[in-house]
C-alpha cells in the first residue's frame, strides 16, 4: 500500500553533474527540492552506493540539470542505469563543462544551476546534501519532466538504488524486459518479435538482443 501511495506523489526528474578525473560524471535523481529562500538552499537525496555520492563528498559541489519532457529516454538511460566508476556515462550525452569542472547536461533541459554543499544529513540508505545554488540559468525552457510522466508516458522504471524503486509483482503474461534498465516492452500493436533487428531500447539505447522474455 505505501509503495503505491508514495510513488503517486509529485517528483521531478533531474541530472546531477559532478566533477571527476579524467572525465566528469552525472546521474539521474528524482529528489531535488527547495529548503529555504533566505538563504536559498536546496536538498538532493542520493544513495550511499552511488558513485555520485562519493564525488559530491570529495568536491563539495554539483550541478542540477532540470530535465524536460523533450529530454530523450536514451540520455536518461545512459545516466541512470550505469555506474561512473567503470564507464564514461557522458560519452554519448551532450553536455557543457563549467569553469569549476562540473558538467551541465544539454539534452533539451529546462534549466540548470550550480550548487555548493553547505550541510550533509545521513539516513540509513541515502545522503541528503543541503546546498546553496550559486549560478545557473536565468529562464526556464520547455515543460519540466515529472516522475509520473517518466513512468506513465515513457514507461521508464526506477533503478534499484532510487528512492522510488520497488520490486514490481510478476504477471502471468509474456513480456520482454531490457536486462540493462528493466524497461518493459508493452506495445500491443507491434509484437516484440516483429520489431526490426536494429530497434533499440527507448530508455537506455540497448539493442533488441539484450531483451529477455519473461512470463
Amino acid at each position: 500500500m505505501y509503495d503505491k501511495i508514495l510513488t503517486s506523489l509529485s517528483y521531478g526528474m533531474f541530472a546531477i553533474g559532478v566533477k571527476d578525473e579524467p572525465v566528469p560524471n552525472a546521474c539521474i535523481v528524482n529528489t531535488v527540492m527547495q529548503i529555504s529562500s533566505l538563504p536559498m538552499t536546496i536538498a538532493v537525496s542520493i544513495n550511499h552506493r552511488n558513485y555520485t555520492n562519493e564525488l559530491i563528498r570529495k568536491y563539495g559541489e554539483f550541478s542540477v540539470s532540470v530535465l524536460s519532457e523533450d529530454t530523450s529516454g536514451t540520455a536518461i538511460g545512459a545516466l541512470g542505469y550505469t555506474s561512473g566508476r567503470d564507464t564514461n556515462k557522458l560519452a554519448n550525452v551532450r553536455y557543457k563543462m563549467l569553469s569549476e569542472g562540473v558538467p551541465v547536461i544539454q539534452e533539451n533541459i529546462c534549466c540548470w544551476f550550480l550548487c555548493k554543499v553547505v550541510n550533509i544529513v545521513e539516513t540509513v540508505t541515502h545522503t541528503v546534501f543541503i546546498a546553496e545554488p550559486v549560478s545557473g540559468s536565468e529562464a526556464i525552457k520547455g515543460k519540466p519532466m515529472t516522475y509520473e510522466y517518466y513512468r506513465n508516458v515513457i514507461n521508464g522504471k526506477s533503478p534499484m538504488y532510487a528512492p522510488t524503486y520497488y520490486e514490481e509483482k510478476e504477471t502471468e503474461t509474456d513480456k520482454y524486459i531490457c536486462k540493462i534498465c528493466r524497461y518493459e516492452y508493452s506495445e500491443s500493436l507491434v509484437p516484440f518479435e516483429d520489431l526490426p533487428d536494429d530497434w533499440k531500447c527507448p530508455i537506455c539505447g540497448a539493442p533488441k538482443s539484450v531483451f529477455k522474455k519473461e512470463n
